[in-house]
């Protein structure tokens, strides 16, 4: 894409993704998933002057507690772009990563049953 009318533009090709991760296609953590939820370091630690307006962005949006796939959608990247990003930014101290339903809060399976049994019968 060149031209006075693409000016300051990204083109959608794969150079851009590439640029975004510093030539990485995978994320430096494997705990980081669609619905980790992502939130900004309290208090809040400044990025590094190489921060890329990506990086920025996540961060600032993380002020308040957001999924990756959220915040995915909301900078119109790639989902695998987007883990590449939060897992640095979790690594470097950034942001801090949540993930999984703890043990202690899951449902009982017995109890999930006996809810469907009763409904079942209210038919």
């Amino acid at each position: 894409m060149s031209g006075p009318e693409n000016e300051g533009e990204y083109g959608a090709g794969a150079l851009r993704p590439y640029v975004i991760t510093r030539g990485r296609s995978r994320p430096s953590r494997n705990t980081v998933g669609v619905e980790t939820l992502l939130i900004a370091a309290d208090p809040p630690c400044e990025l590094p002057v190489s921060a890329t307006r990506e990086e920025r962005a996540l961060v600032r949006m993380c002020e308040r507690l957001l999924s990756l796939v959220e915040a995915s959608a909301h900078l119109e990247l790639p989902v695998s772009l987007v883990k590449v990003l939060a897992s640095d930014l979790v690594d470097s101290g950034h942001l801090s990563a949540r993930s999984g339903v703890p043990q202690a809060v899951q449902p009982d399976p017995q109890l999930l049953q006996e809810v469907l049994d009763g409904l079942r019968r209210l038919r």
